[in-house]
């Protein structure tokens, strides 16, 4: 498997078909006498932006700080809780529990139920 064409940029959905997000990063592990392994697939706006620039990914992190971010680190799935690579990577996780959706739920919180109706 060509690891970088067939899973980065993928998306992202957990056991219950809900959508996490892209594959923004791959974690490999370096191993004294021993060949790499994949360790863990990372997703985030910090990691993404990384990919960019380490000034941007700063940048960013700095932003979700200052917004009230609960977490600016990326979350990272386990590589062992992946179940199937294909056009969705599907991972044996359920999205709610995670910090992936943080965003999403910082949006619903700070934005979504101020609106009339929109709670």
């Amino acid at each position: 498997m060509d690891v970088i064409r067939d899973v980065l940029d993928n998306q992202i959905v957990d056991r219950n078909q809900r959508k996490m997000g892209k594959v923004d990063g791959i974690v490999i592990e370096l191993r004294d006498g021993q060949p790499p392994r994949l360790a863990y697939l990372e997703t985030g706006a910090t990691t993404l932006a990384q990919r960019l620039h380490p000034r941007l990914a700063r940048w960013v992190a700095a932003v979700e700080r200052q917004w009230g971010a609960k977490n600016s680190e990326p979350y990272r799935i386990p590589w062992s809780k992946i179940r199937n690579i294909g056009i969705d990577v599907e991972v044996d996780v359920d999205a709610e529990q995670t910090s992936a959706l943080a965003y999403e739920q910082w949006l619903r919180e700070q934005v979504i139920k101020r609106i009339p109706g929109g709670s």
